[in-house]
């Protein structure tokens, strides 16, 4: 009895003087605390950013949700799903009695002839067939997407918004040299995206894909990193036909599946940095977009012309390497060798061009355009078709073993 009530005296003492070890530092702490507080104030923004509810009652975690979430409340009205549609044949199953080939030798009865299922167009009706993405690009209905959701020139095609809403869509221009469409529904108001510029786009940066996945899950979001850029690729469709290079592209592991084609890659502030084109199959979380930049000039020429315009500068040429510096006994292992082509009449200048009013000639090498050195990263259409028509550009020749500098004045392609 003496021993056990001992041990609770014991016990009571350590309570309390447990309790009062831990009040104390609990004010240390507090204490340290709000000491922080008043020298670091920027621990109070992270404190705020994470109560921060947007519009439901699960916290944001992170600064970086935050920027997320916000840029894809900013990019989402922008995002259309396009249906395509197409008149397709009705058929209808009939039965056709066809004659017994035995029916010579033993007569009518059980040898008499059978019926056999057929199958006869019985008209056409309007049928979904496929579907993409694509993005509003300004207030008054244009949109942009890739040149092979909308390739089929039979095709109608509707866009739907975010909020439901159904718009007729009409092509006003396809892209032969880039896989880029701009489309036009009637209206305005549309709240629309801006392009951001993509030369400052870094590996590492976080990105935001957006589209109409599988053709059926609208304003699908997936979000990754730059994985690299510059990138060149030769795509192809499900079958393997209509291959096309592209070049100049932003590779991303944010998801881009079936359906995606057209919708945009923007940064955290919600800009367009690219738009979505292709992905690699037999691979995972390997996807491509059309830098933003050869994107602008584009949809800046049809919205003021209704068409296409494309500047161009007029020679043929061979990118150099190191196989194409040693065979002709080149100084250097980079820019462009102006040859001519294959064929007959494939001038290495074509005449009366930008170029041959600059003085650009077979066999002189371009070594920069606008200060940029021309290598496999930096290709010379690429650079080209960020520009105007109108744009004077400043390249840097090689010619007969000597450097001068060009200006030339980019005309329109015909």
């Amino acid at each position: 009895m003496t021993r056990l009530e001992l041990t609770k005296k014991e016990i009571q003492k350590f309570a309390v003087v447990g309790i009062a070890a831990g009040l104390v530092a609990s004010l240390i702490i507090c204490g340290g605390f709000m000491l922080l507080l008043k020298h670091n104030p920027q621990v109070l923004g992270v404190t705020q950013a994470l109560e921060q509810k947007n519009g439901s009652d699960a916290p944001l975690h992170t600064s970086q949700e935050v920027a997320v979430v916000n840029a894809v409340k900013k990019a989402n009205p922008a995002v259309v799903a396009i249906t395509i549609s197409k008149n397709v044949p009705v058929y209808e199953q009939y039965y056709e009695q066809i004659p017994s080939p035995f029916g010579d030798f033993f007569g009518g009865g059980f040898f008499g002839g059978f019926t056999a299922p057929q199958l006869r167009q019985k008209g056409t009706e309007l049928r979904e067939v496929g579907g993409g993405s694509g993005f509003l690009v300004s207030s008054d209905g244009y949109i942009v997407t890739n040149r092979h959701v909308v390739a089929d020139e039979e095709a109608e095609y509707t866009v739907f918004t975010n909020e439901g809403k159904k718009y007729d869509a009409k092509v006003v221009a396809r892209d032969p040299a880039l896989d880029l469409a701009v489309l036009k529904i009637d209206g305005s108001g549309f709240e629309h995206l801006a392009f951001g510029d993509s030369d400052k786009v870094q590996v590492g940066q976080t990105v935001i894909a957006i589209g109409n996945a599988l053709a059926e899950f609208r304003n699908t979001v997936s979000v990754g990193v730059v994985s690299g850029l510059s990138r060149s690729i030769t795509t192809s469709d499900r079958m393997g036909g209509n291959a096309e290079s592209l070049d100049q592209l932003i590779q991303t592991d944010a998801g881009i599946n079936h359906g995606n084609s057209g919708g945009p890659l923007i940064n955290l502030a919600g800009e367009v940095i690219g738009v979505n084109v292709a992905m690699a199959d037999g691979a995972e979380n390997i996807g491509f977009a059309l830098s933003s930049n050869s994107v602008k000039s584009i949809v800046e020429s049809v919205q003021k012309t209704g068409k296409i315009v494309r500047p161009y500068l007029g020679i043929r040429y061979v990118q150099i390497d190191e196989t194409i510096k040693e065979k002709n006994n080149l100084d250097v292992d980079y820019g462009i060798l102006v040859q001519r082509g294959a064929e007959i009449g494939d001038l290495a200048v074509i005449p009366g061009s930008p170029a041959d009013k600059a003085g650009i000639v077979e066999n002189d090498i371009i070594l920069e355009v606008d200060g940029t050195k021309l290598t496999s990263d930096k290709s010379l259409s690429g650079i080209i078709r960020t520009k105007k028509v109108g744009d004077m550009v400043r390249l840097k020749v090689l010619s007969k073993g000597k450097e001068r500098m060009v200006q030339v004045t980019l005309e329109e392609m015909k």
